[in-house]
């Protein structure tokens, strides 16, 4: 699928799920409120870091130079206070239990690319808070949770609409991922984490690569994990909204299935059936799949 060029960059830095030893060195087993408020303040590091690193990185100066709207930098400078007080009231929730921040590694190049990131990881935030609310137990964690959930995801409809001018929702629905889904799109920007932070019950599964030859129903496309197209007999598994689509590969090739918009996420699945983290080969990757105010797909 040829994507337009700044979200094919955000999809490629989302791609490269090289793990640092030093995040998996030890892992849980047991999830607890404590072990998801500490899974959701993995993440708020991760995007102030994002945030504010990009924006000492960039003045308004550079962002006018890219060709962004005069308002785009002082939106994202609220945001990232949005993501600093996320970490606060996180860690503040988890005192001495709290995990701390890791080393990162963000490969925008410029006020664009920045942006084309943020939209991604957005979006794979508010994806991470609607998979993680079912194993919160505390009834004020998870007022908290859905606060924190709204708000990133106003985060990723303006940074989506209003600076990439794209879709601002993907439809009725957004995409709740699991915890390993999440992990495994967010260690793509990790390059290590002190080792006294507490464990997490997460692994990353390998990365996905799928092409396709269009956007629409139909379309051909093929499918390469672990460096080599995957074998007959698996599924490439589309989830949008709470539904989950699959599309049977064969010699590698599969064909987009109907209903697909927006922004999808991808796994292959030796399961053609249902997905579980056991049945799970290779994922998420990530679709964007550009749709008009007509409901109509953008044509590539």
């Amino acid at each position: 699928m040829k994507f337009s060029t700044l979200f094919s960059f955000a999809l490629a830095a989302l791609s490269v799920n090289a793990l640092p030893k030093a995040a998996v060195q030890r892992r849980a087993d047991a999830i607890d409120d404590t072990t998801v408020l500490n899974f959701a303040l993995t993440l708020e590091h991760l995007e102030n870091a994002f945030y504010a690193g990009a924006l000492e990185k960039f003045d308004e100066g550079a962002f006018k130079k890219a060709g962004l709207p005069s308002w785009a930098r002082g939106r994202f400078v609220q945001i990232a206070a949005h993501e600093a007080a996320h970490v606060k009231f996180l860690s503040d929730a988890l005192g001495d239990k709290a995990t701390k921040p890791c080393t990162y590694n963000f490969p925008y190049t410029d006020p664009k690319t920045f942006a084309a990131l943020s939209m991604a990881l957005e979006g794979v935030g508010v994806s991470a808070y609607a998979g993680a609310a079912q194993f919160i137990t505390n009834k004020q964690y998870l007022t908290a949770a859905a606060v924190v959930l709204s708000t990133e995801a106003r985060h990723a409809s303006w940074v989506a609409g209003a600076v990439n001018k794209l879709e601002s929702w993907s439809g009725a629905l957004d995409v709740p991922l699991g915890l390993n889904q999440v992990f495994t799109l967010a260690a793509s920007f990790i390059t290590s984490c002190p080792s006294t932070n507490p464990a997490l019950p997460v692994k990353a599964f390998p990365t996905l690569t799928l092409t396709t030859a269009g956007n629409k129903a139909g379309s051909s496309g093929t499918v390469a994990y672990n460096g080599s197209s995957s074998a007959s007999g698996t599924a490439v598994a589309f989830y949008t909204g709470l539904s989950t689509i699959f599309a049977p590969i064969k010699d590698g090739k599969f064909t987009l299935p109907e209903g697909l918009m927006g922004t999808v996420y991808a796994v292959v699945s030796s399961n053609a059936t249902s997905v579980s983290d056991e049945s799970i080969l290779a994922g998420p990757a990530i679709l964007e799949i550009n749709f008009n105010s007509d409901n109509t797909l953008v044509k590539k």
